[in-house]
């Protein structure tokens, strides 16, 4: 099969012949059909994450075709169209018991466990507890959308953030899981502030519901700047970006006893990074990580995509091929981009 390739971390990825996968007796082969280019790819790429080795295949946000089956899958069978958690569960662990496969004990996870989806096939583990459905009226760039940017914005906004219709919303990052959010929170009946650096993704995130615009570009103090909108802070903050400077102003910019959600990943030289944590104690606000989201608990996203309420095939805003890859994921460290790039091998 083609698949996206890189050899060494930070140095340029190409498109090369490799061995196609063959299913665990647990999981499947699946057929790419379209898969997205996250800034979680980008950071595998440059080597933040420690399960990956070398050479490796990026790639996590998924959808196509089953086309081979282990012997102890039961629930799926060649030409089922679906898609998966970037976070695929064991299904056994205390984790998984108790329904939260998201933050499951034993987690793989395609593009950094082990080799991913830029590529025409990839192998999912588990897949009764993994795989997830599409229907048959959603394309496949939507559905790749969803498993990891959009479904994480999901569990962040609505399970984790506990949105509720009247609050302040603030999202600093406006990527696609950014874009995300703004969608979920508007949806939700929030008031959604966006800021983020590119005019180009906070015109976007008006279009996706946000009634005010914060230009990080051009605000010294963008916490405060929320914090005047919103006449004296954010009831829920997200930081979908995943920076230092992002993280504290998503902290700076909540009223008494906000949430603060972080989303992005936030990678540095020692693992550690800085947190107002005075803020945090004085207005007793609460500070929550976001990892994915469930295959068990997609339907009620999926509803509402199904009735309109949510529409992240407006999201995709680039569809490219996967010779093209290579130079997509490196752009990715110069900018994020607005919305969502597809790939589609």
């Amino acid at each position: 099969m083609r698949a996206v390739v890189f050899e060494r971390f930070g140095e340029r990825a190409e498109v090369r012949q490799v061995p196609d996968p063959a299913p665990a007796g647990h999981g499947v082969v699946v057929r790419v059909a379209a898969t997205g280019l996250c800034r979680s790819d980008w950071h595998g790429w440059q080597g933040h994450d420690p399960d990956i080795s070398l050479p490796h295949v990026p790639g996590h946000e998924l959808a196509g075709v089953v086309e081979a089956v282990g012997a102890r899958v039961t629930r799926w069978r060649p030409g089922d169209r679906v898609t998966v958690p970037f976070v695929c569960a064991c299904g056994s662990c205390a984790a998984c018991a108790a329904g939260d496969q998201q933050v499951c004990e034993r987690q793989a996870q395609p593009g950094f466990t082990h080799w991913g989806s830029f590529a025409e096939y990839v192998a999912l583990d588990h897949a009764d507890v993994n795989l997830v459905a599409v229907p048959e009226e959603m394309t496949f760039a939507t559905a790749a959308s969803l498993g990891c940017r959009f479904a994480t914005a999901f569990r962040a906004v609505v399970q984790q953030g506990r949105v509720a219709a009247g609050e302040w919303v603030a999202v600093h990052g406006c990527g696609g899981v950014g874009l995300s959010a703004v969608m979920i929170a508007a949806a939700s009946g929030a008031r959604v502030v966006a800021v983020d650096v590119s005019p180009r993704a906070l015109e976007l995130a008006r279009g996706f519901g946000a009634v005010e615009c914060v230009d990080a570009g051009r605000v010294t103090d963008t916490a405060a700047a929320v914090r005047d909108l919103t006449g004296g802070g954010a009831h829920l903050s997200l930081d979908a970006l995943g920076a230092p400077v992002t993280c504290a102003a998503s902290v700076n910019s909540l009223r008494r006893r906000g949430r603060h959600i972080q989303v992005g990943l936030l990678p540095s030289a020692d693992g550690t990074t800085p947190v107002p944590m005075a803020r945090a104690i004085a207005l007793e606000l609460e500070l929550l990580g976001s990892h994915g989201m469930a295959a068990h608990t997609y339907p009620a996203m999926l509803e509402l995509v199904r009735a309109g309420a949510l529409r992240p095939d407006l999201l995709v805003t680039s569809t490219i091929p996967l010779a093209d890859a290579p130079a997509a994921l490196a752009a990715m460290g110069t900018s994020a981009g607005a919305g969502v790039t597809v790939i589609e091998p």
